[in-house]
């Protein structure tokens, strides 16, 4: 651990030793509280009131299954009677499956999968392809605008996850095109409750969290819930996190409710960026697979060219190299990993602060407003690039320096990675948010509705910095040795610093947003619901550089309409289909067009969904099947011809670096199940089938429409759990087992000559088995049962290798 990681983790420790001490003033104030009132019982009004206090995320339960939402609409609507796409998780599922973080939870969710651009760097998640946004209980919860930095989202203090897909920019903000996922937090109880948990598993990974609640008197509750864990992960992916959770919740009156919340969480997460990459051969220029090539077929260019020319030997050497994946599918390195030791973990230090304030003005009227304040800063060296060349065509020559094999003292080096640059990044983000939802119920004869009046505003503040050092192909830092074999690397020695590190770059920028909107829920029968939402709202983006001669400025204003169109019809109270159509804007980083003269447009988005909900068995049975197609413009790609790197004999900087007209579009079907047989059954499935499409835009090196990069077109995932009583314990035994299944992805880069490349599909299984008392859970969990090897997540040429089997012992404990 390094001494940064070290002092922070002394930091986080010292907090949850503190935090012990609270929790033992709380309690016994608690404790107190109720010797002195024992015969009066906790208000009965301020118990009823809690129901009702979240009204973003109140759910009807029956049969243990949740049956109502209000992400979608922020009104407390029946799933059956919703015009959009929305799924939830309850928690009870992912505590069977013994999640920790948002990535392992996504299995659950149909259309959420991981994105193609992923780089490691915290949570990049895809809805039918496209971008989302992250929220708790409704408000901001980092990574928007184009920033390279992203924290890990854990589910320490989840009680469920609720996925809204689609636009939804008029209820959340700033949004993305794919759609919000809402991950909603655990609140006070004014029944006092305690509970220890700790686990242990594979590569040397324990936790330890202790959640605490209860009441402090008749109208004010409290809640802490703290947690530290490590591990060493699967190929030296290691991660520490300290978290620590606070909320007071006070009930004024039945009509007037305060919850006040805090956060503070401290973890260092290894990134790797690289994966397994993929072998760089232009098989364009073949017609045959990398295997069957020799050394007669990998002909030199010209000398006239500037291309490598390599001897007889090394042509011969180097197809022997070759396998018949090479240039398609990443190369399989085992667990060797290109995680270099000059990198370091994403070490990120969030905290927030959060008043919500739910007011009922009347028997028709009702308030909800928000406030926020959150900061996240992180530092982390990440490793890039790592490229193995072996035959590749640049601007009309091949194998031209330095995209080409490494050749040092006339000795080839077939498997060497060349190009490659090391990352330190240092950001700082501030974040002010306040929302205010105004809610009117009103009818009029047969038919009722709901008017929603909404604003918000926001402020980010950014700071950030970029050094990079690299190998000898770019003299901008002292040289990083070449990793002559990416099957056993021959790491550098020292730490970045020690390679005077180049400062590429360093900016303030500050994004200001608002928004109004309003919408009309509207139950005009039995049968028939209605939702019309609009919004107006606008972006501003300022820009400071601080690295560049004379420190230029530069601004964007993005502003536009968004809305929501939907419509559902009940056949039945167990049947229902509806249609939904939505129109949506992302404003994008300034960073992506520093000049006065280009201030790069908003992407737009359109989603329209056609679904069908049911219910059966006394509602133990709820389902959706969802067709939809949804859309994004005005995507960012590079230019190939740019080239910023002054040595090179390609350099280029009086074109464009980027292009902005290529688009994404997702069709498909989704299907989601929740079953609760009996007491003893319980069945979570859900599979999405889709034909996710990126189409070039005008400059693009090809005309062809592809695939979108790292989205799999087809997907699914089942969860059955099975519970039987023995007649020696009180209490039954679980037994669970799980599939998940992914379809291939493309990591293809036609700038490397690459067209078509992709990782595979795979079959995953995974089990449990846990025993759930009034007072003890003891839970083990297994996966990737037949240890299959696979790749969890597409990367940039390359694949992220799956964890191979592991397994997971927690023990749990309530008083």
């Amino acid at each position: 651990m390094n001494h940064t990681s070290h002092k922070k983790s002394k930091v986080a420790n010292a907090i949850l030793l503190s935090l012990l001490s609270v929790t033992s003033t709380v309690t016994a104030t608690s404790a107190l509280a109720q010797e002195n009132d024992a015969e009066t019982p906790v208000d009965a009004q301020a118990q009823n009131a809690e129901e009702n206090l979240d009204v973003i995320t109140v759910y009807g339960r029956h049969n243990r299954l949740i049956l109502e939402s209000g992400t979608a609409t922020k009104s407390n609507m029946s799933l059956m009677e919703t015009p959009a796409a929305i799924v939830v998780v309850d928690g009870t599922l992912l505590r069977e499956q013994g999640v920790s973080t948002l990535q392992e939870s996504i299995r659950n969710i149909s259309g959420l999968s991981q994105d193609g651009n992923n780089y490691g760097v915290g949570d990049n998640l895809a809805i039918r392809g496209l971008g989302v946004n992250y929220t708790f209980d409704g408000i901001y919860a980092g990574a928007d605008l184009g920033n390279s930095y992203n924290p890990t989202r854990s589910m320490t203090n989840i009680e469920s996850i609720e996925v809204l897909k689609g636009p939804a920019t008029g209820l959340y903000g700033m949004g993305e095109a794919g759609g919000i996922i809402n991950l909603i937090e655990k609140k006070p109880q004014f029944q006092e409750a305690y509970e220890v948990k700790a686990s242990v598993g594979s590569w040397d990974s324990y936790s330890l969290l202790f959640d605490a609640t209860g009441a402090i008197n008749k109208d004010l509750a409290y809640r802490v819930v703290a947690n530290r864990e490590q591990s060493d992960g699967y190929r030296g992916l290691s991660d520490e996190r300290s978290e620590l959770y606070t909320s007071l919740k006070y009930v004024a009156s039945s009509d007037n409710q305060f919850l006040l919340s805090a956060a503070y969480i401290d973890d260092a997460v290894q990134i790797d960026s690289v994966g397994h990459p993929v072998r760089l051969i232009d098989l364009t220029m073949f017609d045959t697979d990398a295997g069957s090539l020799t050394g007669a077929d990998l002909v030199n260019d010209t000398a006239e060219s500037g291309g490598l020319q390599l001897t007889d030997a090394q042509r011969d050497e180097l197809a022997a190299s070759l396998v018949s994946t090479d240039g398609v599918q990443p190369f399989d390195l085992g667990d060797t990993s290109l995680i270099s030791p000059i990198s370091r973990p994403n070490e990120g230090e969030e905290f927030r602060i959060k008043l919500r304030q739910d007011l009922v003005i009347s028997s028709d009227w009702s308030l909800t407003q928000q406030l926020q304040y959150r900061t996240y800063e992180t530092e982390y060296i990440r490793q890039t690039s790592a490229y193995n060349y072996v035959y590749v065509d640049r601007n009309g020559t091949t194998n031209l320096e330095p995209r080409a094999p490494l050749v040092i003292d006339d000795v080839l080096y077939p498997y060497a990675a060349r190009r490659q640059e090391y990352r330190k990044i240092q950001a700082e983000e501030k974040v002010w948010q306040y929302f205010i939802d105004l809610t009117n119920t009103w009818s009029l004869g047969d038919i009722r509705g709901e008017h929603l009046f909404s604003a918000n505003y926001e402020d980010m503040e950014v700071n950030y910095t970029q050094w990079s050092i690299w190998d000898a192909d770019d003299t901008r830092s002292d040289a990083v040795p070449y990793i002559l074999d990416i099957r056993n690397p021959n790491w550098p020695t020292g730490t970045f610093e020690d390679y005077n590190p180049s400062l590429r770059s360093k900016y303030d920028k500050d994004v200001s947003s608002w928004g109004v909107s309003f919408q009309e829920v509207l139950y005009l029968s039995d049968s028939f619901t209605a939702r019309i939402g609009g919004a107006y709202g606008g972006v501003k983006q300022t820009y400071q550089n601080q690295f560049s001669d004379g420190n230029p400025e530069y601004d964007a204003d993005d502003d536009g309409f968004t809305y929501n169109l939907g419509l559902t019809y009940m056949y039945s109270d167990s049947l229902s289909t509806f249609i939904n159509h939505s129109k949506g804007r992302t404003a994008y980083s300034v960073l992506g067009s520093l000049s006065e003269e280009d201030n790069r447009p908003d992407s737009e988005s359109e989603s329209w969904d056609l679904g069908v909900r049911f219910t059966a068995l006394n509602e133990q049975v709820i389902g959706s099947v969802v067709v939809f197609d949804t859309a994004r413009t005005n995507l960012q790609y590079s230019n190939p011809l740019y080239e910023d790197n002054i040595d090179d004999p390609s350099y280029n900087v009086d074109v464009p670096e980027f292009y902005y007209d290529e688009q994404d579009r997702t069709t498909g079907v989704e299907v989601d199940i929740n079953f609760d047989i009996n007491e003893q059954w319980s069945l979570n499935a859900n599979g999405t089938y889709q034909e996710p499409r990126t189409e070039p835009g005008a400059y693009a090196t090809s005309t062809d429409e592809e695939q979108t990069k790292g989205i799999a077109e087809k997907f699914a995932s089942t969860w059955l759990t099975y519970s039987h009583s023995f007649e020696a314990l009180p209490a039954p035994v679980k037994f669970s087992i799980g599939v998940t299944y992914e379809d291939e992805r493309t990591i293809s880069a036609s700038a490397f000559g690459i067209d078509y490349a992709f990782v595979d599909s795979y079959t995953v299984w995974d089990a449990a088995v846990s025993y759930v008392s009034d007072d003890w859970d003891v839970q083990l969990n297994l996966r990737n049962l037949d240890n299959t090897d696979y790749y969890s997540s597409a990367m940039y040429l390359g694949g992220l290798p799956g964890e191979e089997r592991n397994a997971k012992l927690s023990v749990a404990y309530r008083f």
